[in-house]
């Protein structure tokens, strides 16, 4: 199973380490890569129009595993991911 996700308001930073409490393992000093049992997500980043001249910097995570444990593994990422601006 693969699916991506996009998020504005973290650092891919920030969901590298989400990534790593979720039981993943940064697999590069850059944090493209983190790496849990069963799944991988890639990691990268755009800075995107928002309106005007406001400008935000969007994280993509390619999530990659079988879906048994992906399914979870994205929903709980989404909810960290998503408290993370507010």
């Amino acid at each position: 199973m693969r699916e991506t996700r996009r998020f504005r308001g973290i650092s891919k930073r920030l969901a590298a380490h989400y990534l790593e409490n979720l039981g993943g393992e940064r697999v590069d000093a850059d944090a493209d890569r983190i790496e849990g049992d069963g799944w991988h997500a890639e990691l990268s980043t755009e800075v995107v129009d928002v309106a005007g001249s406001i400008r935000l910097t969007e994280v993509t995570v390619d999530f990659e595993g079988d879906a048994e444990t992906l399914e979870p593994l994205v929903e709980q990422f989404a909810q960290k991911a998503m408290r993370a601006g507010g």
